[in-house]
């Protein structure tokens, strides 16, 4: 097994840790440490393709029954010799000081191929309601106001944009060290900072001092508390969040007066380089929430005490980061070393010993065109690539072409079914689902593959029948085989097909969200959706698509959920279980600490939001395109102590 660890502090720096080991024997284990977070993906990705690899190599020998699992070690003495000699190399990548390029160029694609390897690098799919007006520039950074949710009250929302000539790498980089010496040549406020804890490598604490002297004439000192919590999506572009936060190793200072920092978060992802240039641009976003008085007189006047005040010494530091790494071009150009150590050896691998013109770029030109922030990049970078996404309104063609037209359909009566979820009645009842249209997602059309060109989702081919909100001791796979699972019922026996998602949450308890959606045929026979339901689970893996959206809730939660569609195979582990008349899906959330730290945000506000997710096959091939929704769902504010135990 492989997993990410996170973040860690070293006696040489900060570095960014894998840990891999046998869950049969834990005395097998050890841990690469890498310097960048871009690194440790690429190590993760490399892993992943050589037990791909093997798969793929059992598979043609005859011999799939053996097929390895998560849970499995891959032997490399008594497996077959074509496995033995792939590992092998694995192992003599690792000794010789080469990276994971090298491994993945090797890799093969057959059973995964496509454009895009593993990642989606479009834009937001999911439409936001986000109406940004630039109201000031600064020094080259621009200043955004959300203008469609100003009249709230509760706040308002703006944020400073700016193209640093630096690799997202290196901007998340700069941010999050909290050198003294460098924070001082490009932030003003947030200069002195130590580090009071760290948790689980991607959330940390930090406190602060600042002298207030250069933003009012009141000379008092003052010091602050916020955590920090970051990830890194599957497109490569980072996002962190800065909450107020209260620590015991630093109560009340005496001489210092506490202040409270604004809720903020920060967008890193990568651009395209400009035309004939091969310099890496990124796009740097910084988004806060700040109180409205002052904040329409500064609109207005270039004097105003905002120009004094926190809010706006953080909007600065925008600038403050692009000027910085411009003046300083070494940052753009410091080579990343991995460390590898095991219990059987320690050795330092170094990147820059393999050529890196013989390896096939496969991570990136990652572009993330964000559906907040699509029209500053227009107006920042000019003329874009002609591959960059580009969103058209207009409905995706029947999907009902994957079901088996030469048997009849049936009849699905959602009110046959028993579950322990209600459906809402309207958009204002709460703890409860109802089934979207595909209207408010961005999917694959007809011609992506030559422009990249995105549609609004039609109606899904599935219906959403049911929903189970499920309290657990443990986390339970293969729940639809229990006895109280909707396909287990006399109803649910009959449909002709059921497609069971059980999204397992960590937590205090643990809970399972399980939907169920059916078709009223069964799958057409070597159709897309036929190869994902009966093909094996490289291929799901590879193609499992979710969409989420927060439609209603805490700006920050948006932020941090994000648009994005995301390949669930790639970012957390699931099982699959095909059985009778269903295929059920085990999407274990706690397999990453990313997507446990994201869903642990979401449960603190979950009483107040509403959240849209859409379940997709991801579209490679011409004759797969253009792209369908499988199904969708409306999860309404819903209740934790609602959720009904289920015993083993």
């Amino acid at each position: 097994m492989l997993e990410e660890v996170g973040r860690r502090k070293v006696y040489y720096g900060d570095v960014y840790v894998l840990r891999f080991y046998n869950r049969l024997d834990e005395s097998k284990k050890g841990e690469i440490a890498c310097a960048t977070a871009e690194e440790a993906q690429k190590w993760l990705e490399a892993f992943d393709q050589s037990k791909q690899q093997a798969e793929y190599e059992l598979i043609r020998g005859g011999s799939a029954r053996n097929k390895l699992s998560m849970e499995s070690e891959i032997n490399l003495d008594e497996h077959r010799p074509r496995v033995r000699r792939y590992a092998s190399g694995l192992k003599r990548l690792i000794k010789i000081g080469q990276g994971p390029e090298v491994l993945l160029s090797q890799s093969s694609n057959r059973a995964n191929g496509g454009p895009d390897g593993y990642y989606e690098r479009d834009g937001g799919d999911a439409i936001e309601t986000y109406q940004w007006k630039c109201v000031r520039t600064i020094n080259g950074v621009r200043i955004f106001e959300d203008v469609a949710n100003s009249e709230t009250g509760k706040g308002v929302i703006v944020k400073a944009v700016g193209v640093i000539e630096a690799s997202a790498d290196t901007a998340f980089e700069v941010l999050l060290n909290l050198e003294k010496h460098q924070r001082y040549e490009w932030d003003m406020l947030t200069g002195d900072l130590e580090l009071l804890d760290s948790y689980d490598g991607h959330y940390d604490v930090v406190y602060g001092t600042f002298d207030p002297r250069y933003l009012t004439r009141w000379h008092s000192k003052r010091d602050f508390i916020f955590s920090r919590q970051w990830f890194r999506g599957q497109d490569g572009a980072y996002t962190i969040l800065h909450f107020p936060a209260v620590h015991k190793k630093k109560p009340p200072r005496s001489g210092y007066r506490r202040t409270k920092i604004n809720p903020s978060t920060w967008e890193i992802r990568n651009l395209n380089s400009s035309m004939g240039s091969d310099s890496p641009r990124c796009l740097v976003t910084q988004m806060l929430e700040i109180h409205s008085a002052g904040w329409s007189r500064w609109k207005k006047s270039h004097c105003s005490k905002f120009e004094r005040s926190v809010p706006y010494a953080l909007l600065c530091q925008v600038g403050g980061m692009k000027e910085y790494i411009g003046a300083n071009p070494a940052l753009k150009c410091e080579s990343s070393a991995t460390f590898v150590q095991s219990k059987l050896s320690s050795v330092s691998i170094s990147n820059a010993e393999y050529n890196e013109s013989d390896v096939k770029d496969e991570f990136y030109d990652a572009i993330s065109t964000d559906s907040s922030s699509s029209d500053e990049e227009e107006s920042e970078n000019g003329a874009l690539d002609k591959k960059e996404a580009k969103l058209k309104l207009k409905k995706t063609s029947d999907a009902n072409k994957e079901l088996d037209s030469e048997v009849a359909p049936v009849m699905i009566d959602p009110s046959q079914f028993s579950v322990s979820l209600r459906k809402g009645k309207d958009d204002a009842d709460t703890n409860c689902w109802s089934t979207p249209s595909g209207k408010g997602f961005m999917i694959r059309g007809k011609n992506y593959l030559k422009d990249n060109s995105k549609v609004t989702g039609g109606d899904p081919l599935l219906n959403l029948i049911g929903v189970d909100w499920f309290k657990v001791d443990k986390t339970m796979d293969s729940i639809a085989l229990h006895p109280r699972c909707l396909v287990q019922s006399e109803a649910g026996k009959k449909l002709p097909f059921v497609l069971v998602i059980n999204l397992q949450v960590p937590a205090k308890p643990n809970y399972s969200l399980v939907l169920y959606y059916a078709a009223d045929r069964p799958p057409k026979p070597d159709s897309l959706f036929s190869k994902f339901v009966d093909g094996n689970d490289m291929f799901r893996n590879a193609r499992f698509k979710l969409i989420p959206s927060i439609v209603e809730g805490y700006w920050m939660v948006k932020r941090a959920v994000g648009t994005k569609a995301c390949l669930l195979g790639k970012a957390v582990t699931c099982k699959y279980l095909r059985q009778d008349n269903f295929l059920e899906i085990d999407v274990d959330i706690g397999s990453s600490s990313v997507a446990r730290s994201v869903i642990g945000l979401v449960l603190g506000y979950v009483t107040s939001i509403v959240v849209d997710l859409a379940i997709l096959i991801e579209a490679r091939e011409e004759e797969e395109l253009p792209e369908y929704i499988l199904g969708t769902v409306r999860l309404n504010r819903l209740k934790l102590e609602s959720a009904v135990q289920l015993e083993e």
